[in-house]
């Protein structure tokens, strides 16, 4: 799972992308997942393409500037390349320094590529509305073509009440230019992912490149699709396909107890109940000279268990040098939270400074309990004098 601002995203990989696109009538190439080089080689054999694709499966981007793409000629050669990438760290612009193992990977047959388009279909909740991105300049970031050629790029905004209209696709295909024999094609391309897209709960659905090939066909030889995690209740199938290798441990266990958890690059681990609230925090420790180590979001309801667990997540990262708690009680009484943090502080011998700042139902008790509990920690009145609190302790 990532985060973008208060939505959770659940990531697939491109060969399950893929396969739900086939479900879908959305022109892939032929090819499949492998896990060692023996079964790259089975599945290379069985291509009617004598050229092969090797493409490493991670959750990030960039993965073929970071050599995780690789062409083999001849099929004798795909097992070798299979050698040389599964176990491999990749690192790119998406993963991060520390980059991700791979695993897994997709073994697909070549295509006779005559042209490179860019398409997307991600979600615009400042309009409501579905957004349509498209492009000429296939194959690279899109954000490059943005800044340096925006008229290469095209968008059109679907509203959700009516849907997607094949006039419109047929629109964006004269904008674009692009050849008779494929406007047909390209219009029901669009309408299959956008129907994809509103059925499947997608926030995200891009395809770079999708191809025209030598024979006027549209291929879509790269997919990748994000989920809101607010849809996956109402699509089982789509939720089956989270791969925990490819998240944080910490991540997976905070969502084992139903908490909103993203570890950062910080110091400061937060605890907060809200995300609005704990976004704030987070730019709060910042405006104090700090930086945050997570986005930790307990939820309105919270448990002392879960407040325990969620400590304990805490604490786990070696990164953490303080933790700052700022719990303000609507729904949930801040004596229960008070208790979580005592209990979980006691049992995993609290060794760094924290900070408590606690407001509304039972806030007072709740400080006292806190303040006769005999735990090393410091109650702060309000955010900014927590944020300070816990910045300074750290620096110490």
């Amino acid at each position: 799972m990532t985060r973008k601002g208060e939505i959770l995203i659940m990531n697939i990989h491109e060969y399950q992308a893929k396969a739900l696109f086939s479900q879908y009538k959305i022109p892939v190439p032929r090819g499949g997942v492998a896990f060692s080089a023996e079964e790259a080689a089975t599945v290379a054999d069985g291509l009617d393409s004598p050229v092969c694709v090797v493409k490493a499966q991670i959750h990030a981007g960039g993965r073929g500037k970071a050599g995780g793409v690789k062409l083999a000629k001849k099929k004798e050669d795909v097992s070798d390349i299979a050698k040389e990438l599964l176990g491999k760290i990749l690192v790119t612009h998406q993963t991060g320094p520390e980059g991700k193992e791979v695993k897994k990977l997709l073994i697909e047959e070549g295509v006779d590529i005559a042209k490179e388009l860019y398409v997307s279909w991600v979600a615009d909740r400042g309009t409501g509305t579905v957004v349509l991105i498209a492009s000429t300049e296939g194959g690279m970031d899109i954000e490059e073509v943005a800044e340096k050629s925006p008229e290469k790029l095209v968008k059109l905004s679907v509203d959700p009440i009516f849907g997607y209209q094949p006039y419109q696709g047929r629109s964006v295909a004269f904008k674009l230019a692009l050849p008779k024999e494929v406007i047909g094609q390209w219009a029901a391309l669009l309408g299959n992912l956008y129907r994809f897209f509103v059925e499947k709960g997608a926030t995200q659905i891009e395809v770079n490149p999708l191809i025209i090939t030598r024979q006027n066909a549209l291929i879509a030889i790269d997919a990748k699709v994000n989920f809101d995690d607010t849809t996956l209740f109402r699509n089982g199938d789509i939720r089956n396909l989270r791969d925990l290798d490819e998240e944080d441990p910490l991540e997976t266990r905070a969502t084992e107890h139903g908490l909103n958890y993203i570890k950062l690059d910080g110091q400061i681990g937060c605890m907060v109940n809200g995300a609005g609230l704990a976004m704030s925090t987070m730019d709060v420790i910042q405006l104090a000279g700090g930086a945050p180590a997570n986005f930790l979001d307990v939820g309105g309801g919270a448990s002392e268990e879960t407040v325990k667990q969620a400590f304990q997540i805490l604490l786990s990262d070696p990164n953490v040098k303080g933790v700052f708690v700022n719990i303000f009680g609507g729904i949930v009484r801040c004596g229960r939270i008070a208790g979580g943090i005592i209990n979980a502080a006691k049992e995993t011998s609290l060794n760094v400074p924290l900070v408590v700042r606690l407001e509304g139902t039972h806030a007072k008790e709740a400080k006292e309990m806190l303040n006769e509990s005999g735990l090393n920690l410091i109650v702060a009145d309000t955010l900014w004098d927590g944020a300070q609190k816990i910045v300074a302790a750290v620096k110490k």
